[in-house]
């Protein structure tokens, strides 16, 4: 047999100075999205998190909280390998960057090879340093004198560090994106990105001394020195497949067909990362997909205005598909959104209980009381195919763009043609008086609600399986066996009834 196609997929490694917040929910639930409609697509696909476990910033929050170093990265790494359960994640590996052999061997070696291209060098260097960032900043970067993203004044800080020499790749990483070898999505960030970049890449830190940073992977062949975030970091993507010793993930995988990162971090992956891997010789990732920030009703969150969301939270009482639902509705792929309480709860309701839930709901009670047992479509499904075809099509080619939003509307789109559908018909009449086309509207209605099952698996998997299991659908997607219109010759009838999102009261 042919080997499947491969596709490579991560997340933006976490910072383990605090637990998880709804902007890693966000990146975390809409990669998984991808991976998993890439699978239902008989993609071969690998799905790859993780946390980023050295950096001052670590350091400085175990001395403020009193705990070992150690204890602190291995407690917040345990919140973020938990989210695997409550929000529906399907990552095939979760790596470390304390992970000691399978990370630390592959940034020295990425370290070699820089160093033989000359591309690694020693020099004292005097500037402004932000540590949220974790990077030093020019003048010009600033905005009243602030980081613009931390929104504090970088610090004054004079070290002897090693440098990468990222200005002698600052013109190929422009033409690399312009000629599409390398894709930033959506085409504004790509703009950003450019704008920036035209104007010329400067040299990066890539170490700090051992006295001011002890905690981080060391650098080859100079024990003063510790590796600083980019090499280490940046790495993970091709650590955890075994570029230490080029094993078989490394050869299958690499490089990645995308990255889904925040737009925070664009200038670190799109310069310092790219910059990295053509240093290297290593092959470039194929795009880099990068999604804004939210909001909580319409303001920043704060722990001092105390309007955090816990995603963690939220999972646990609403269940998972309900949030994964929201940020994947509301938020448009590769742009700020805003998470208001009034609308999740009412999303929640029309969407999830109304429209999806209760029309599982209606066609199981129906079906159920008239004791129908077989498919029989005959003459009355090409309304409902010619429905279904257009929902897959338009679902595909967002799919296959990342536009995430649009494709659950075109999915919602056929929630809402089935319950017309069910209103206009009447099925629980029908068989009363032309039993056969009742069959059959309540037929087709339950291959609409077979194709929906499918569709919304990327997106809120769980509750595909509970209306699988309701309808009496093999839980194990087979695509190729399900593609088409009328093709579960082999239905057995229906599973028992469940209320898969029960409402929201207050």
């Amino acid at each position: 047999m042919p080997s499947r196609k491969k596709f490579y997929i991560t997340t933006a490694i976490a910072y383990v100075n605090a637990p998880p917040h709804l902007g890693h929910a966000l990146e975390f639930i809409q990669a998984d999205a991808i991976a998993r409609y890439k699978r239902l697509m008989g993609l071969d696909t690998y799905f790859l998190t993780g946390t980023d476990e050295h950096g001052v910033k670590i350091v400085n929050t175990a001395k403020n909280k009193g705990v070992e170093i150690r204890a602190l990265v291995d407690k917040n790494a345990e919140h973020f390998k938990a989210l695997k359960g409550l929000l529906e994640l399907s990552y095939d590996d979760f790596i470390q960057t304390t992970d000691r052999e399978r990370h630390w061997p592959a940034c020295q070696k990425l370290w070699k090879k820089l160093v033989e291209k000359d591309d690694i060098y020693k020099k004292e260097y005097e500037g402004l340093y932000c540590e949220g960032c974790e990077t030093f900043m020019k003048e010009t970067e600033l905005q009243d004198g602030n980081c613009p993203i931390h929104k504090r004044p970088p610090a004054p800080l004079k070290e002897e560090n090693y440098f990468f020499r990222l200005s002698r790749y600052s013109d190929r990483i422009v033409e690399l994106i312009e000629n599409g070898t390398l894709k930033l999505l959506p085409e504004n960030r790509q703009t950003e990105f450019l704008n920036v970049a035209k104007d010329g890449l400067h040299d990066v830190s890539f170490s700090r001394p051992r006295d001011v940073l002890s905690w981080g992977v060391d650098v080859p062949d100079d024990e003063s020195q510790v590796m600083y975030v980019w090499c280490d970091a940046l790495t993970n993507y091709i650590s955890a497949l075994g570029y230490a010793d080029e094993g078989a993930l490394y050869k299958k995988y690499w490089p990645a067909d995308v990255h889904v990162i925040g737009k925070d971090i664009v200038r670190f992956h799109a310069g310092i990362w790219i910059g990295m891997l053509l240093s290297a010789d290593v092959p470039l990732p194929k795009s880099i997909l990068i999604h804004g920030f939210i909001t909580h009703n319409g303001d920043k969150m704060s722990k001092t205005l105390g309007n955090v969301v816990d995603p963690v939270g939220m999972a646990e009482r609403y269940g998972p598909d309900a949030l994964r639902y929201y940020l994947l509705r509301e938020i448009p792929t590769g742009r700020d959104g805003d998470f208001s309480d009034q609308l999740f709860v009412e999303r929640y309701n029309s969407d999830l209980a109304n429209n999806l839930g209760n029309l599982v709901n209606r066609v199981h009670t129906l079906i159920t009381r008239n004791q129908i047992n077989e498919f029989a479509f005959d003459r009355h499904f090409e309304l409902y195919k010619k429905k279904v075809d257009e929902t897959w099509k338009k679902y595909v080619e967002d799919m296959d763009h990342f536009n995430l939003h649009e494709a659950i509307f075109h999915i919602w789109r056929l929630v809402d043609f089935a319950n017309k559908m069910m209103e206009e018909e009447k099925p629980w009449s029908l068989v009363k008086s032309d039993s056969e086309k009742g069959r059959a509207v309540l037929s087709n209605l339950l291959e609409v609600l077979r194709h929906i099952s499918i569709l919304i698996s990327p997106f809120i998997p769980e509750t595909s399986q509970k209306i699988r299991k309701q309808l009496g659908l093999p839980l194990a997607i087979d695509r190729e066996k399900e593609d088409g219109w009328g093709v579960m010759t082999e239905w057995k009838g229906l599973g028992e009834a469940e209320i898969i999102f029960p409402r929201i009261e207050s």
